[in-house]
């Protein structure tokens, strides 16, 4: 829900200076919209934590954990290079969101009732397929609401229900891991539901946000953003295909590339960037930041929290998703977005973690005698490194959200809409892609910090 702030009588009433009494009605649109985006990448982004969080129980000891990133995103970014940059034309929403589900729930139940290592791994790419296509799915879904202050509404409410499912997986992982993969997985296979409930149930239409007397759409922001290029606010599209049958239109090879160049740099490369060392930490490092189980005598509260050495890896995937949740949710608390210019930020500091937490996995900051301190100190970079990921991913797809056509310029508003479409959708390559390679170096990078871990004689590693 937008906080309350100041604004003249046109801008405070969500559809213009109407009656107080029309106001409610339309604040109760904007919390369902929000609603809906935030169970949309709850939902979505759900079983890819959980599956990430349990890579430990689903591999053989001596299996590198990195190939369960890779089955985890391989798929997905063959989605988000399929649909925006191959396919063409309208986008069929209730197909694609009705077939991310059964997807998602036949990958995980391959995964709860085999044990196998490869038929585990199939039904991960399943899940993967899914996931990435529900994230193109769902943000393309976002540039139909005009105008774009609604588009950046239901970009934030998405991206912290992106990050809450970060946070929702890893918990659910730590609590049901105790069950076993046939159990833990299987209770998690019946959420995908829930998207299509919430799509027929629950969402507004995009025609919802015009006021019927006046056509004009929605026009307060949740914040002053003098960054917000114009908008055109006479679109008012379906969900559906209920729309009027009007010529096919479509975009062009040339069309797309003309449309891509722009962003390679701008919002691309530092969201690659991110992903790339923010999941080389997460599966190469991460894994092997181990330390002695605490005492209770010395570490009375760490001690109740680490109970065995295994405890490590699920505690870091904790605190990395609960910052993430955080950052990805500073656009739905109103916090301002960052500028263009400082896109890069979050990539340049999330690089210095990542040597960072190398050199303490491979030759420790701390002495041997101050486990607690290096606990400490690898607690404090997992969150700088979660809050560095999440304001990249939240920011980057706000900031694409909000470049819609100048309506001046327009001649063909089904063009325009896929314009904005493949726009928000071709970015998804770049986090997918950045993943992938991250887990291509993972696997290397865990098995290379754990024999300088031995070299030195620290021995924890090889028992996991």
């Amino acid at each position: 829900m937008a906080p309350d702030i100041e604004h003249p009588d046109s801008e405070r009433y969500p559809f213009g200076g109407i009656p107080s009494s029309k106001q409610a009605g339309d604040r109760r649109l904007l919390i369902k919209l929000g609603l809906s985006f935030f169970l949309f990448g709850l939902i979505n982004n759900v079983l890819y934590v959980i599956i990430l969080s349990a890579a430990l129980d689903l591999v053989p000891p001596s299996t590198p954990k990195g190939i369960i990133a890779f089955c985890n995103i391989a798929p997905a970014l063959l989605a988000k290079l399929g649909w925006p940059y191959m396919l063409k034309g309208k986008i069929r929403y209730t197909r694609r969101i009705i077939g991310c589900c059964l997807l998602s729930f036949t990958g995980m139940l391959a995964v709860a009732l085999h044990e196998a290592l490869l038929s585990r791994l199939f039904g991960i790419c399943l899940a993967s397929l899914s996931s990435g296509l529900g994230e193109l799915t769902f943000l393309q879904l976002s540039t139909t609401y005009s105008p774009a202050a609604i588009g950046g509404h239901s970009v934030g409410y998405w991206s912290s229900g992106t990050g809450a499912a970060g946070l929702l997986g890893a918990f659910l992982w730590w609590e049901l891991r105790a069950l076993g993969v046939e159990v833990g997985v299987g209770i998690s296979s019946v959420l995908p539901f829930v998207m299509p409930l919430t799509y027929f149930l629950l969402l507004p239409r995009p025609a919802a946000f015009l006021d019927p007397t006046t056509s004009i759409a929605y026009s307060a922001l949740p914040f002053d953003d003098p960054e917000i290029p114009t908008i055109d606010t006479s679109e008012a599209s379906s969900l559906l295909e209920n729309e009027p049958k009007s010529e096919a239109v479509f975009l062009t090879a040339a069309d797309k590339w003309r449309l891509l160049k722009p962003m390679l740099f701008k919002y691309m490369l530092p969201l690659f960037c991110v992903y790339l060392y923010e999941y080389t930490i997460n599966q190469g490092i991460a894994p092997t930041l181990l330390y002695p189980v605490p005492s209770p005598e010395r570490y009375g509260l760490l001690s109740k929290i680490i109970h065995s050495v295994r405890d490590y890896y699920p505690l870091w995937q904790l605190v990395y998703q609960t910052t993430v949740f955080i950052s990805r949710s500073s656009i739905s608390l109103g916090i301002p977005p960052l500028s263009v210019r400082l896109l890069p930020l979050p990539a340049i500091v999330q690089l210095a973690i990542l040597i960072t937490l190398a050199y303490e996995s491979a030759f420790g900051i701390f002495s041997e005698d101050y486990e607690g301190h290096s606990i400490a100190f690898v607690f404090v970079l997992v969150s700088m490194e979660g809050i560095c990921g999440g304001l990249a991913y939240v920011n980057v797809f706000y900031r694409i959200n909000q470049e819609r056509p100048d309506p001046s310029t327009v001649e063909n508003e089904e063009l325009a809409k896929q314009e904005c479409e493949f726009k928000i959708g071709s970015l998804g390559f770049s986090d997918s892609s950045g993943i992938l390679f991250a887990s291509l170096l993972a696997m290397p990078t865990e098995i290379e910090l754990c024999k300088l871990q031995v070299a030195r004689g620290k021995l924890l590693c090889q028992g996991l």
